[in-house]
């Protein structure tokens, strides 16, 4: 059991979309991670809360999952609740139906809808026309809760987040984006080290700084992965080819060969650093197996994670 000193405040979320961290204070996003620490506690002493007895949460995939659709799935079962696999081609959404039709639909037969999709756009559509909370499992542009389970994994490693240095080595992704999101929010200072033209979106970075700028952390955007990681504490990385991006694996394979966490990199950064991926990974490419499989990988833990912020999430907005 990992004992966090951390006051827990009253949040707001019930019935809200949760999209993006952007959406969310630095009060909400700390009060998730703790809650979520205290239900990780308590399923190990047999506490387990039920608070979404006859609940339903329906879970539409366009992109094919192992955390997020288990995650999900298993927490509505331990709370009490029930969760529906709906892939978008069994759907009539594969058949033509609209976004907006789907919405209206499923918000009467569910009392929520995580969706796991290409575009942002869609699920900006769903929240519009569904009458029921909408929340991201994954976007081309965010991954909103993959970065509260980073967020839980640093601070049951190092102990706090405001203050530590967090380096993301490689696509300026959806990954990427919500990792600065969540860490300037909370106090946390982040690198981001990406080829040139791989670099995360510069709307979204603008944003991600001015919330950095308001609770005194700082982002920076470099091509040198050397530099990103002095000093960090902990040092993050991705595939380098995404679900969608298959026809570019071979070029990206050579853009990002000079990116790979490795034990060569890593000797420039904190030597307790703790190494994160949000999974799955490919050994050889984006980071070698000794670091990935080695005494300072927090990444199983990392993805067991999900299950408790996926959790505190749903207990929130349900």
């Amino acid at each position: 059991m990992i004992a966090i000193q951390t006051t827990e405040k009253k949040l707001n979320m019930k019935g809200k979309h949760f999209l993006t961290l952007a959406d969310f204070s630095s009060d909400e996003i700390k009060g998730l991670v703790t809650k979520a620490q205290k239900m990780k506690n308590a399923s190990y002493t047999g506490e387990d809360p039920k608070p979404l007895q006859g609940k339903i949460l329906g879970m539409i995939f366009e992109k094919s999952s192992t955390r997020t659709r288990v995650s999900f799935e298993a927490g509505m079962l331990q709370l009490g609740g029930h969760a529906l696999y709906l892939n978008s081609n069994d759907l009539q959404l594969g058949r033509g139906e609209s976004i907006a039709d789907t919405a209206k639909v499923l918000s009467h037969y569910v009392d929520a809808i995580m969706i796991r999709t290409f575009s942002h756009q869609t699920i900006e559509e769903l929240s519009l026309h569904a009458t029921i909370p909408v929340i991201n499992g994954l976007t081309d542009l965010y991954h909103p809760c993959q970065a509260l389970a980073d967020l839980l994994t640093i601070q049951e490693k190092k102990g706090s987040l405001t203050g530590q240095k967090l380096c993301y080595v490689g696509d300026g992704n959806n990954v990427a984006h919500s990792l600065m999101i969540a860490s300037a929010k909370v106090g946390m200072d982040v690198t981001i080290a990406s080829p040139a033209g791989y670099e995360p979106n510069a709307a979204i970075t603008k944003l991600a700084k001015e919330f950095a700028a308001a609770s005194g952390s700082k982002i920076v955007i470099t091509n040198d992965p050397f530099e990103g990681v002095k000093g960090a504490d902990a040092i993050y990385t991705d595939v380098w080819t995404s679900m969608g991006q298959e026809k570019e694996n071979e070029q990206r394979k050579k853009v990002f060969s000079n990116f790979q966490v490795n034990e060569e990199l890593v000797q420039h950064s904190k030597d307790d650093f703790t190494f994160l991926h949000c999974l799955p990974a490919h050994r050889g490419e984006e980071v070698s197996a000794g670091i990935i499989d080695g005494p300072q990988s927090a990444v199983f833990q990392q993805a067991g994670n999900r299950l408790h912020v996926q959790k505190a999430l749903l207990s929130e907005i349900l």
